[in-house]
């Protein structure tokens, strides 16, 4: 008798273990999902072109405030839980809701669902949502590129839309982010890659996806969202760290298993951290994971026009995931804003239209700034309300991306940007060379010991 099996998800991870676990199980029957987290997408199904012949009316998925109503429904025995980004005391509340409600709870071995691709894979991942994950996959695309290696970044899905249609896509262009119908959330991941020149890949089917990839390149990056574990057996793991949310690469899932597992620690944010909170991190690395290499960064923050700044009230916009389920509280937009002198901050909160004012009472750490969430048009209407009623003579938009292009902003901008900026030895190009005995192309036909050859003996990487 197969048994009965419910997994818990929030539009993404979930569809991965099911697809890789599960789809094909004859022991197991997936009698639904659960959603939260991402709005409007629980009550949908998961159609019966991605579940598979077993399921060919697909699979349904419920709210997660259903979850024990369901588990006693569909007398299901086992709950997985599949999303991340959330503290250990979080699952463990979950854990006991489930066990109470008569079925057992479990969490997946991040490695038995990773796949194997025929390329070298780099996977970029980090302890927490808003770590600085994202410009350190742009790093090692430049990386990639004086390297001559022709690459593509495979993002951690985001399948809001039509899941069908959503299977396999592919990102060449600014033009494919209109065709997909992409998110602000979507858009803030995509765009900075392309803006790069790199090509993008996300989807629903990542087995379907890294296939296609191949087709393509050298070296596949993997791109992880909020602090999800890589879903390509990396060859090279890095995962980033937090020392502005110090003790976080313990507390919270799954970023500890990306923190014990990686093979490079990227500790950014120093420049504007605690030494002491630097130092917590420092030591929690070499209890738990005493192999990987380190690297120390930081992560200074630009803006297009800082004499708009200076003396003015600004309101704030902050990358939505950073600042929501981030936790977060503020993010480049608001280091920004002190650092070019600004006169008053203004709280967006007495301000926001409804939409809003929902997310605030859900994420109640976000105080200051704007979250820029936009998972659907209203969402994108409530936000442009929201600014046109805050008395402001500037905004401050530190969004990946030119969220003016997207939300009519009725006021005077400002662009801010971050980036990633290694300050230790060995730098990230020099592991990445040493580890795949890449030569720099510049350098191609020459002779002698020169930055990029490969190490030999004793100087090879502790971790293979």
């Amino acid at each position: 008798m197969r048994r009965k099996l419910l997994i818990m998800g929030a539009a993404g991870k979930d569809f991965h273990v099911f697809n890789t676990l599960y789809r094909n199980n004859p022991n197991y029957e997936v009698v639904c999902f659960t959603a939260t987290q991402i709005p409007n997408i629980d009550n949908r199904l998961y159609p019966p072109e991605l579940a598979g012949s077993m399921y060919p009316k697909g699979i349904q998925i419920k709210p997660e405030a259903q979850l024990v109503a369901l588990i006693k429904e569909h007398k299901v025995q086992e709950v997985v839980f599949a999303y991340s980004d959330v503290s250990y005391d979080y699952i463990e509340g979950k854990k006991k809701t489930v066990q109470e409600a008569g079925a057992e709870f479990k969490l997946v071995d991040p490695v038995k669902v990773m796949i194997k691709s025929t390329k070298p894979v780099i996977a970029v991942c980090a302890v927490r949502t808003g770590a600085g994950k994202s410009p350190a996959s742009r790093r090692v695309v430049d990386i990639l590129k004086k390297y001559n290696k022709r690459t593509a970044v495979v993002r951690h899905p985001m399948p809001y839309g039509d899941l069908v249609k959503s299977m396999v896509q592919r990102f060449a262009t600014f033009e494919d982010l209109i065709t997909h119908k992409c998110t602000i959330e979507e858009r803030e991941e995509y765009e900075p890659h392309l803006q790069k020149g790199a090509l993008v890949y996300a989807g629903v089917d990542y087995e379907k996806i890294l296939r296609e990839v191949e087709k393509e390149v050298d070296v596949v990056i993997w791109d992880g969202g909020n602090n999800d574990t890589p879903f390509y057996k990396p060859d090279l793991h890095i995962t980033i760290c937090d020392p502005l949310r110090p003790g976080h690469e313990l507390s919270y899932y799954p970023g500890r298993e990306n923190f014990e597992m990686a093979d490079v620690l990227i500790i950014n944010k120093v420049d504007t951290a605690k030494t002491e909170d630097v130092e917590s991190i420092l030591k929690n690395a070499k209890q738990y994971n005493p192999n990987a290499q380190i690297i120390m960064a930081n992560s200074p923050v630009f803006a297009s026009d800082p004499d708009k700044i200076k003396g003015k009230k600004v309101l704030v916009i902050e990358d939505g995931p950073t600042v929501t389920h981030g936790e977060m509280g503020y993010g480049a937009g608001f280091i920004a804003a002190k650092k070019y002198g600004v006169a008053e901050i203004v709280d967006p909160r007495p301000y926001a239209s409804q939409g809003i004012k929902e997310v605030f009472e859900k994420y109640p750490k976000t105080t200051q700034v704007l979250p820029a969430v936009g998972y659907s048009q209203k969402q994108i209407k409530d936000l442009e309300e929201t600014i046109e009623n805050c008395p402001c003579d500037v905004v401050i938009i530190a969004t990946p991306i030119n969220l003016a292009r997207i939300v009519k902003i009725n006021k005077p901008w400002v662009q801010v940007t971050y980036e990633i900026d290694e300050i230790s030895k060995p730098r990230l190009e020099d592991i990445m060379a040493q580890k795949f005995g890449w030569q720099d192309s510049s350098l191609q036909g020459s002779t002698g010991n020169r930055p990029g050859m490969p190490l030999q003996g004793k100087q090879m990487l502790a971790r293979p």
